[in-house]
């Protein structure tokens, strides 16, 4: 039986509840009185799934439920050292670059070179302040895989929020996992702990306005600043659940990992793969996204987000199977690398139907 503090639960639950009604609070303010705000579909040479322009307003509220969260992690454990560690200090360092560089985004697109650049900055702060993949012996070797990892992740995330709810769904579900995964470890005084609750509430408040037919998207300024929270979440609770002493470790780390994030995993290389072939740019924005086909083939973008919570879930359960429940060997690590291909497979043969 699970270590239960029955007084911790009570205020981790407080406390969602009331990031929750402050996270609609907000979106409601912002939607009633900053109609034209990160507004970007005006641009006609911007290619977007929705004909219809809508505010970019989600990240602002991440953001603003991002600090809040970090400030009620000292009142709640009555604990300063949260903002004496470095690794602590990086994290808000780094998520609060990429939220100003989407913001920077959502006002003025950014160049692909400066937004590159800011994200490698990203991945610099989180190496030299502890936050780093630990997954080989060679130190530079983490610390290149830690860089790609963290551009890739912000990348992957921008690059799918191209339809109503799908980016918010699928960081949502990734968070829970890593929630999940703390309390199963009765690790409930985690510094990370108020953070990733305070996030998820707030997800779950701004889908509200984010369903289709949605008022508001989360635009550059949201993806931007979930896409670097959620590699930071993959670095601390999955990349380095376990300590790599052997080969083999590293290997499930890597299947937990390719498991768990795989929707954003292989719609940007399926973007990428069909782009390159086609002579295009890869960083050009289009309707040639996993969700795009999936509405192609007849579903709505109501469907189409219920198909991939349903992946999302199915993510989720093997990802939590394999770090508490499933003893590991290799054959299981090659099923799994399978079953990603297999996904990855189905989806570009599906975006091919459609060229």
């Amino acid at each position: 039986m699970y270590d239960l503090n029955v007084t911790l639960w009570i205020s981790y639950v407080i406390f969602i509840i009331v990031t929750f009604c402050f996270s609609l609070l907000t979106n409601f303010l912002f939607l009633r009185f900053v109609r034209t705000l990160g507004i970007r579909n005006s641009d006609p040479k911007l290619i977007r799934w929705s004909a219809e322009a809508k505010p970019s307003l989600g990240g602002m509220t991440f953001f603003i439920t991002f600090l809040f969260s970090v400030s009620a992690y000292s009142f709640i454990f009555e604990q300063n050292d949260y903002f004496r560690n470095p690794q602590s200090i990086g994290i808000i360092i780094a998520c609060t670059i990429g939220f100003l560089m989407g913001l920077h985004d959502d006002a003025y697109n950014t160049k692909v070179s400066i937004k590159l650049f800011t994200q490698i900055a990203c991945g610099i702060i989180l190496i030299s302040t502890g936050t780093y993949i630990n997954i080989t012996d060679n130190q530079i070797i983490n610390y290149i895989i830690t860089i790609f990892w963290v551009v890739g992740i912000m990348n992957s995330l921008n690059m799918l929020d191209n339809m109503d709810a799908i980016s918010a769904l699928v960081s949502l579900f990734i968070i829970l996992t890593a929630i999940i995964s703390l309390f199963l470890k009765n690790d409930y005084h985690n510094p990370y702990s108020l953070l990733l609750l305070g996030i998820l509430a707030a997800i779950g408040a701004f889908l509200i306005y984010n369903w289709h037919p949605s008022k508001m998207i989360m635009g550059d300024t949201g993806s931007q600043f979930l896409g670097i929270l959620l590699a930071v979440i993959g670095i601390l609770y999955f990349w380095n659940a376990d300590k790599p002493e052997e080969p083999v470790i590293a290997f499930k780390q890597i299947m937990i990992v390719m498991t768990l994030y795989s929707l954003l995993l292989i719609d940007t290389s399926t973007v990428f793969i069909k782009r390159i072939i086609a002579g295009g740019s890869p960083f050009v924005g289009g309707k040639d996204h996993t969700t795009h086909h999936l509405s192609y083939l007849g579903l709505t973008d109501r469907q189409v987000a219920y198909a991939f919570i349903l992946l999302s879930i199915f993510s989720m359960l093997i990802t939590i199977s394999l770090q508490f429940w499933i003893v590991w060997s290799t054959m299981l690590g090659i099923s799994l690398l399978i079953y990603f291909f297999t996904l990855f497979g189905a989806l570009f043969y599906i975006a091919n139907l459609n060229k």
